[in-house]
């Protein structure tokens, strides 16, 4: 088949990107394809067009490979130039839900790979298809897996590795480090540019408005508080959240060192890196917070023509991000709670859960919450959850064991489960992967093997970047 290939962001935003052939992969071999995803975008690809168009082995009629720009604060500090270090944006495809870019993940060096070998192992693409393909499964706005294709050859990451490349699809790479990225150079043009493309993309709508690029702003943090709170509900933490990997879009995006909190408890840090809890599971709220600034400083020369007006427009956006994230919390932990209406307790009973319920499993805690059976075991001591339980019964009402069984996974990807996986398939064993993938495919379907806690000898869990 063909891919309709389109390239507006190659045709609308030159002097933003590079030009940049993938590496060929030496011997490829498909290792999964999301089918359901390929017909989603028209694609009827065959399995040998999958393994060589998206491992770099060959490109796809009409690809136009590039490398965009972006800088971005990591960790805190700010790097001017970042970039494309390892990928490849073959073009875009024109659906009936929109327009997707696909992107080729550890393909090869860049101009941006600031001396790395822009490569990828099977473990770390195959841990994002995973996580992506449940956040979807959970209606979480996210960045999609289409591929993942060994490439043949061994990749230096402390020891040998099967290298691999992963298809990514994604409503745009639009980053908050890409404004950063030409703000740091003074390049108002370009902010310009990229801001009418992100509205034209992704916020149509704004376009009629006096001030489009204010719309913009708001319209991001909303977007972004929204998608936070759907995170804190799940106990996900994404483990990286630096500026250019918060998206535009408001998908999530880059599934490096991220996982699941199982014991609740609100200082956990999964990153090998994050050795101060920059990242924290209690601190991404904060974190959306101070990325939005970023944004908001960058596009200041758009907000108003007097540098003190627009410090002062993007202020009082600002400082409504905390409230708005706190009611998109609350609501989603009325529905994680089983309630159907609005209440003026509701924020304090679900505080005082997360009081009484710190160490107990996040997930299966509220799957449970209806049958004090099956609850009491996950606790050391339930005295807490004994008191705040006929709270929660007589604000909850009838129903609410059904509502919760809708609202709460019953399977996660539980991270020694996500470990067993990805070391069965580095070893070239897929079957653990594709069963693991069925279950978090069908989140509210209990599947026993896969909804436990990682046995007490599992350990600290520790995640890495996998760059």
């Amino acid at each position: 088949m063909t891919i309709a290939f389109d390239h507006s962001y190659a045709r609308d935003l030159p002097g933003t990107y590079l030009r940049v052939q993938p590496d060929p992969a030496p011997a490829p071999r498909l290792l999964v394809l999301n089918r359901r995803l390929a017909r989603d975008l028209g694609l009827d690809l065959t399995e040998d067009e999958a393994r060589d168009w998206f491992s770099g082995a060959a490109l796809p009629p009409g690809a136009d490979p590039i490398a965009q720009a972006y800088a971005g604060h990591q960790f805190g500090g700010f790097s001017p130039q970042l970039g494309d270090g390892r990928a490849h944006l073959l073009g875009e495809v024109v659906t009936p839900h929109g327009r997707f870019d696909i992107q080729l993940k550890g393909s090869g060096r860049t101009p941006f790979s600031r001396g790395g070998d822009g490569k990828a192992a099977v473990g770390p693409m195959l841990r994002e298809y995973l996580i992506s393909e449940f956040m979807a499964a959970m209606g979480v706005p996210t960045t999609r897996s289409l591929a993942v294709v060994a490439t043949g050859e061994e990749i230096w990451r402390e020891t040998r590795l099967p290298g691999a490349v992963l298809a990514r699809v994604a409503a745009s790479h639009l980053r908050v480090g890409t404004f950063q990225f030409f703000a740091a150079r003074g390049e108002q043009d370009k902010i310009k540019a990229l801001a009418d493309h992100a509205i034209a993309r992704h916020y149509p709508d704004l376009a009629q408005s006096g001030t489009p690029y204010l719309a913009l702003l708001d319209a991001v943090i909303a977007r972004q508080a929204r998608l936070i709170a759907e995170w804190m509900g799940l106990g996900f933490i994404h483990g990286v959240m630096n500026t250019d990997n918060m998206a535009i879009s408001g998908e999530t995006i880059d599934y490096g060192p991220c996982a699941f909190m199982e014991g609740y408890a609100p200082g956990t840090v999964f990153s090998s890196i994050d050795h101060q809890g920059r990242y924290a599971y209690a601190n991404q709220p904060l974190i959306l917070g101070w990325n939005l600034a970023r944004l908001a400083e960058a596009l200041l020369p758009l907000l108003d023509a007097s540098p003190e007006r627009a410090v002062e427009i993007a202020n009082d956006r600002l400082s409504g991000i905390a409230p708005r994230y706190r009611a998109e919390w609350l609501a989603v932990m009325r529905r994680k709670l089983g309630l159907v209406d609005e209440d003026p307790g509701d924020a304090a009973l679900a505080e005082d859960l997360l009081t009484a319920m710190e160490g107990a499993d996040w997930t299966l805690t509220f799957r449970r919450l209806a049958d004090e059976a099956a609850l009491r075991p996950l606790f050391d001591d339930f005295s807490r959850m004994e008191a705040w339980l006929p709270r929660w019964r007589a604000r909850a009402g009838d129903g609410a064991a059904r509502r919760l069984a809708a609202a709460n996974p019953a399977v996660i990807p539980r991270n020694h489960k996500v470990e067993e996986a990805l070391a069965a398939a580095t070893d070239g064993d897929m079957a653990p992967f594709h069963a693991l993938l069925a279950a978090i495919q069908s989140p509210f379907t209990e599947a026993e093997p896969y909804m436990l806690p990682a046995p007490s000898g599992f350990g600290r869990y520790v995640t890495f970047c996998g760059t």
